[in-house]
């Protein structure tokens, strides 16, 4: 590992990785919801839970998956061959997900369930050995701020790519009773996506530097235990893991409030690039803040931005664009510091436990960090459907049309806008126990 700066190809070879991690946790959280209520008929609650368990199941797997990279030996480096592996499962799982049989409603919901449980056991081990990659490469706090800015602005083209582009592939290939071909080609298509990434980041990082810290010793209990003790950890996983249940939200309203407040398919597109398009431009500008203030204080103003731009998203209920698209371009800049920061803070967190401690147990932090995650972006689409529930939405069958009560469209404006905007706010009490970034910053 190295104190000096990266090699511009090993920064750029190391965020092609992003467009995986984007493409995976963008498409599933905007299109599975509606594939499930609008195509599949199931119920918008069991939905919820469809969407939910799979992915709860790498609050389980992930903190493993960093224990068993954790411990490898393998000579291409501890982290690099699981990228690999991982992700070109990811790929087929994900292309089989929408694959299914459209009838019996039973059999359908139950394969989505097995080939969503397949995609995230698979991204689990590649998602937790790339997070892990950066307290290993190198030991500048600065120079993790500078990876994560390459990072997010191939997260941002990532999210915008495939964000903008499945629901335009849904649409142009699906016809009304026939929108079930729609997502198999969508399917298809994001595989490709996942693989682009994987294969960029496997090669891309062949020449990054790598830390030599000897594996922890015990069980990954006490591994847990130890991780789950350091204060700094738990104030930043607690504020992540909730403004990834806000963002989950929001971008699992993004189609019910195209199809529903504006009834316009192009509104999707032009909405999640309202989201994601500012993030290419302003993530530089995120890097000049923290070189001023530091990454805490930078984290902070970004979740201001992403509370004040959902709250604005409430004219969509009134379909009022010339207040919406602002909003969520508002909620695309937030969002862009609100993934610079902590994940430039996490690796100093663990890099720092592997400084005192001489043992890697970066991988576990990892995979608490990316199993928390993984929760709140699970979660968000679920309390979006509940919403839904609650406001009495009526699911339909073979995308036909369905008019929805006023209460629905109020469910829909509220999920999409103040619930997300009220969960984000709060987080902010977490993150002002963190304490590490001043202790660094001073170093």
């Amino acid at each position: 590992m190295t104190s000096t700066p990266l090699p511009p190809r090993v920064r750029r070879g190391y965020a092609l990785g992003s467009v995986a991690t984007g493409t995976f946790g963008t498409v599933p959280g905007l299109l599975l919801l509606p594939y499930l209520t609008d195509t599949l008929g199931i119920a918008a609650v069991v939905a919820a839970v469809i969407v939910f368990l799979p992915k709860a199941w790498d609050v389980v797997l992930n903190p493993i998956a960093g224990r068993i990279s954790d411990a490898s030996s393998h000579p291409q480096g501890r982290r690099r061959p699981f990228l690999l592996r991982g992700g070109l499962l990811l790929a087929v799982f994900f292309a089989l997900m929408f694959a299914g049989p459209t009838e019996p409603t039973v059999l359908a919901g139950a394969w989505v369930v097995v080939m969503f449980l397949g995609c995230a056991s698979a991204y689990a081990f590649f998602q937790v050995p790339y997070v892990a990659m950066p307290a290993e490469m190198t030991s500048d706090y600065a120079e993790r701020t500078r990876l994560m800015t390459w990072r997010v602005a191939v997260l941002a083209l990532a999210i915008l790519l495939s964000g903008a582009t499945a629901p335009m592939v849904v649409d142009a290939v699906g016809d009304g009773d026939s929108d079930a071909v729609g997502y198999r080609v969508m399917g298809v298509y994001v595989a490709v996506l996942l693989v682009l990434g994987v294969v960029g980041a496997w090669r891309g990082t062949r020449d990054a530097p790598r830390l030599d810290v000897a594996p922890p010793s015990g069980g990954l209990r006490e591994q847990l235990a130890l991780v789950s003790g350091d204060r700094d950890f738990r104030a930043l996983l607690g504020c992540f893991v909730l403004q990834a249940l806000g963002v989950g939200a929001m971008l699992a309203g993004v189609a019910y409030v195209a199809d529903e407040l504006f009834d316009s398919a192009a509104a999707s597109t032009f909405l999640f690039a309202s989201f994601v398009g500012p993030a290419l431009l302003v993530t530089p500008l995120w890097e000049r803040l923290f070189a001023e203030r530091g990454k805490r204080a930078g984290y902070t103003v970004a979740t201001l931005l992403l509370v004040v731009g959902a709250l604005g998203l409430l004219a969509a209920r009134d379909a009022t664009a010339l207040v919406v698209y602002p909003a969520a371009a508002l909620v695309g800049i937030g969002y862009a510091g609100a993934q610079v920061f902590p994940m430039a803070m996490l690796p100093d967190v663990a890099a720092r436990d592997a400084s005192r401690s001489g043992q890697n147990r970066i991988g576990v932090y990892t995979g608490v960090w990316t199993a928390g995650e993984t929760l709140g972006l699970a979660l968000g689409p679920g309390l979006f459907a509940l919403v839904l529930a609650v406001g009495g939405y009526v699911s339909s069958t073979g995308g036909q049309y369905v008019v929805q009560p006023d209460s629905a469209l109020t469910a829909i404006t509220l999920g999409f806008s103040l619930v997300p905007a009220a969960i984000i706010a709060a987080s902010l009490l977490l993150l002002r126990r963190y304490r590490l970034d001043e202790e660094l910053s001073r170093a």
